[in-house]
């Protein structure tokens, strides 16, 4: 079906008749694997910062930030800046991987990000445009440096949507890699959370390593997020993640950080791995290091630079636009301190949120790192399953209460909240195991009082949603004030 000249005119005018006429074209001829344009039925035509304006006139607070990869917002001016100075220069726009000043820029300002110390030795590939393309190269170059073929990967984790990406994620179809637990608090694998679970954890994950007969031959590495995103938004307990850098470096097994979604100052620090102060030995970065435009790169210890010209290569990993977007946003996060604003104002959003799960007994959980939040619906009526559990009081774990017995997620609950929230202008984000966890992921630009109307909107549509379910805790009241 044709666009008409006057449905073209009006686009940007916010007419009904072209939202509703654009999302019917959608249906009839894209793919049935689109996913986000199901629960998000809108249609942006403009945007700015954390807001979105939709074709049929109304705006939205923008808590998706392109699944995390608008760092400072929608078309933000320093990053719109940037990609007109390379547009008006001449500069070609397509180089291969040729070097050019723009990439200079670019490599240099991301090393100037690195970890303590790894930059120093670290050698940088230009992958294809997508975070995937970036995990695919990372495991392709470890097993080239080591002669070993096998991976070691977590339950819960997603690294893409290409083969050897989503082999290594938690909802891969067959066993191509190892699976070790990765802590969490809320439903830990052994039933006690906390410290203790995450040291079981850990235990687990050295008897792999070290058990001749645990049917799983030393690695060519091990891969990890520092806070699972699609998993639920899980943060890896720092000591944890001290923990499996040693062990993987005491058996020479490269350790592979998955930051495509962490990275950036979104959980409170530049990279996550600089909450625990490891150093991995490849970073895999994606989302907003390209500030909006499709950019993947790996770095790496100069150690591993083992593999021959072109063993990984991509006709867009040139993407001259994208690195001078990249550029600014890198440098604009750093230079004011959007990290720590982002680790303060995450903080006091939790905190806000965690009276919320007071409040209403299908809140089951609140978590997360700088502004990488996620609210875990669950039905309190179904029986607790597995997770923590209550220890006999005066045990040296007692710091659990009933609260926190974990109940059964609730899918079509964190749905109805997501659909409630879209309908007060509120884009948010599905997640988890069970897709119950509603995920907050705004731009780091984010102001206090956004922020204050994000919570309020997200409040409202968990009391609209809960009254349906009947899910409100007894002894609270009917309607959230203040």
């Amino acid at each position: 079906m044709a666009v008409t000249e006057s449905e073209a005119d009006s686009t940007y005018r916010g007419t009904p008749a072209v939202h509703e006429g654009i999302l019917r074209r959608q249906s009839a001829r894209e793919s049935a694997a689109r996913t986000y344009a199901r629960a998000l039925p809108i249609v942006p035509v403009r945007a700015r910062g954390l807001t979105i304006e939709g074709a049929d006139g109304r705006r939205y607070l923008d808590c998706l930030s392109g699944a995390g990869a608008l760092a400072l917002g929608h078309n933000h001016p320093v990053v719109l800046e940037a990609i007109r100075k390379v547009l008006d220069s001449g500069a070609p726009l397509s180089v291969l991987d040729l070097a050019t000043p723009v990439k200079d820029a670019f490599i240099t300002e991301l090393f100037r990000t690195l970890p303590t110390g790894f930059a120093d030795r670290a050698r940088v590939q230009f992958c294809g445009p997508a975070g995937t393309d970036a995990v695919e190269a990372a495991l392709k170059l470890v097993r080239a440096a080591t002669g070993r073929s096998g991976i070691l990967a977590f339950t819960g984790a997603y690294h893409g949507m290409t083969a050897g990406a989503l082999a290594a994620s938690g909802g891969a179809p067959d066993l191509q890699v190892g699976r070790l637990p990765y802590p969490q608090d809320y439903r830990c694998p052994f039933g006690v959370g906390g410290p203790r679970g995450a040291e079981l954890a850990a235990r687990w994950t050295e008897s792999v390593l070290d058990d001749p007969k645990s049917g799983v031959p030393r690695p060519a590495g091990m891969i990890l997020e520092p806070v699972q995103g699609e998993g639920g938004v899980i943060p890896a307990p720092d000591d944890w993640l001290r923990r499996m850098r040693r062990l993987t470096a005491e058996r020479s097994i490269p350790l592979i950080a998955d930051e495509v979604q962490t990275g950036v100052g979104r959980t409170g620090a530049f990279w996550a791995v600089d909450h625990s102060g490891i150093t991995p030995d490849v970073m895999v970065l994606s989302k907003a290091i390209g500030g909006s435009l499709p950019l993947a790169v790996i770095v790496y210890r100069e150690e591993l630079d083992v593999w021959p010209p072109g063993a990984h290569a991509g006709t867009f990993r040139g993407n001259q636009l994208a690195m001078a977007a990249g550029t600014a946003t890198l440098a604009h996060v750093r230079e004011n301190g959007l990290a720590g604003r982002a680790a303060t104002l995450g903080t006091r959003m939790l905190n806000q949120l965690r009276q919320l799960q007071s409040d209403f007994a299908c809140v089951g959980d609140v978590r997360g790192r700088g502004l990488m939040i996620g609210v875990e619906m669950v039905n309190p009526e179904g029986a607790p399953t597995g997770g923590a559990v209550p220890e006999p009081r005066g045990s040296a774990t007692d710091h659990w209460d009933s609260a926190t017995v974990p109940h059964p997620a609730d899918p079509e609950l964190a749905a109805t909240v997501q659909r409630e929230c879209l309908d007060r202008g509120l884009i948010v984000e599905l997640g988890g195991r069970h897709n119950s966890v509603v995920r907050l992921l705004p731009p780091l630009t984010i102001s206090d009082e956004q922020a204050s109307a994000v919570l309020d909107r997200l409040a409202d549509a968990v009391t609209a949603a809960s009254r349906d379910h009947r899910h409100q805790r007894p002894d609270r009241p009917a309607e959230r004030t203040g």
